[in-house]
C-alpha cells in the first residue's frame, strides 16, 4: 500500500523532494515510485509548493512534464542544499550500531546477474536493516538526477567525475548461435560474414540498437547487424539463439551452461578479446552511507575502506 504524505512526510522539506524528484524524473509516476507515495500526492504537493511561492514550477501537458524558468532556478539553488542535508542525516544515522536505511543502485542487467545475485541473500542475513532498491535498466542515466546511490556498469561507460570501485578485471563477450543454426547457414569466420546471417540484434533502453564490437591484432570492426529480432532482454536473447532464430552476441557468463551442454557454440571466438571490466562507481562529493560501505564492502572485501570522504 502507498503512504500518505501525511505520514511523517508533511512539510516543506517533504515537498522539496517532491518537487526535485519530478524535477529529475520529468514525470509525477516516477516520483511517486522513488517517494513511495501516490501519484495524487505528488500533484497535490506540487499545487501547493506552486500556491505558496505564487509561481508555477512545472509546465504540465498530458504527455510531457518540464520546468519552468522559475523551476529551473529553484532547482539549481534546492539540489546542493538538500543534498547537504541528506548527507547530515546520513552521518547521523551511521551513529548506530549497524548498518541501515535504503541503498538505491542502478545497474544493467547483465550486472545485475553477475555481480549483485549471487551475493544478495548473503547480504541480507548479514545486514538485516538494510533495504536494496535495485533498478535494471540500459539507459545509462545521470545517478545523481536520478536519486540513486551508486550504479554498476562497464567501466567505459563510468562517467569521468565519479568515485570507481573494480568489481570484475576483464569481460568478454560471445558470438554464439545453435549447431542446429550454424549446420544450415555455415559459420562466419570474420565480422563481416555477419551481413549474411540472421542475428539477434540489443536495443538500449535509449532506443539505440548495439553495434556489434570486435577487435583482432589491433583490428577493430563495428558491424551494423540485420535479424529478424531484436529484443531488450539479453536471457532472452541467449534462449532465441539456443532455438535457432540467429547468432546473439552477449556477455560470456550468460552462456557458460548452453556452451557447456552443447546447446550453443561459439563463433569468431578470435574476434572477441576481452575489455575492461565492470565498476561500482558513485559520486564523488557525495557521503557515502554506512549500508552502501557494507555493499561495497561485500562485493570487494579488499577494497580500501576509504570511501566515506
Amino acid at each position: 500500500m502507498m503512504k500518505s504524505i501525511h505520514q511523517s512526510k508533511s512539510g516543506d522539506m517533504f515537498a522539496f523532494r517532491v518537487f526535485l524528484a519530478v524535477a529529475a524524473h520529468r514525470n509525477f509516476r516516477a516520483a511517486s515510485v522513488e517517494l513511495e507515495v501516490t501519484p495524487s500526492a505528488i500533484s497535490h504537493s506540487v499545487k501547493s509548493l506552486e500556491q505558496r511561492l505564487g509561481v508555477r514550477l512545472f509546465h504540465r501537458t498530458t504527455r510531457s512534464v518540464s520546468l519552468t524558468d522559475a523551476g529551473e532556478r529553484l532547482a539549481t539553488k534546492l539540489r546542493p542544499a538538500m543534498s547537504s542535508i541528506t548527507d547530515a542525516l546520513h552521518e547521523v544515522e551511521d551513529c548506530r550500531d549497524a548498518p541501515s536505511g535504503t541503498v538505491r543502485i542502478n545497474a544493467s542487467d547483465a550486472a545485475v546477474r553477475m555481480i549483485l545475485r549471487p551475493l544478495l541473500a548473503r547480504f541480507l542475513r548479514y545486514y538485516p536493516q538494510v533495504h536494496l532498491d535495485i533498478v535494471t535498466d540500459g539507459k545509462l542515466g545521470d545517478i545523481v538526477a536520478e536519486g540513486f546511490d551508486a550504479g554498476i556498469r562497464l567501466a567505459e561507460a563510468v562517467p569521468q567525475d565519479m568515485i570507481a570501485v573494480r568489481l570484475v578485471e576483464s569481460v568478454r563477450f560471445a558470438a554464439v548461435a545453435s549447431p542446429e543454426y550454424l549446420a544450415s547457414r555455415g559459420r562466419p569466420t570474420v565480422p563481416q560474414d555477419l551481413y549474411q546471417h540472421d542475428c539477434i540484434r540489443f536495443r538500449f533502453d535509449s532506443g539505440a540498437i548495439y553495434r556489434w564490437e570486435f577487435s583482432r591484432n589491433g583490428v577493430a570492426e563495428t558491424i551494423d547487424v540485420t535479424g529478424p529480432l531484436t529484443l531488450t532482454d539479453q536471457i532472452l536473447m541467449v534462449d532465441s539463439a539456443i532455438d535457432g532464430i540467429g547468432i546473439a552476441f552477449v556477455p560470456d557468463f550468460l552462456v557458460t551452461d548452453a556452451l557447456r551442454g552443447g546447446h550453443l557454440e561459439r563463433v569468431l571466438e578470435e574476434w572477441c578479446p576481452p575489455f575492461p571490466g565492470v565498476c561500482l562507481y558513485y559520486p564523488s562529493r557525495h557521503y557515502v552511507s554506512a549500508g552502501l560501505r557494507a555493499l561495497i564492502k561485500t562485493l570487494k572485501p579488499n577494497q580500501p575502506q576509504k570511501v566515506d570522504a
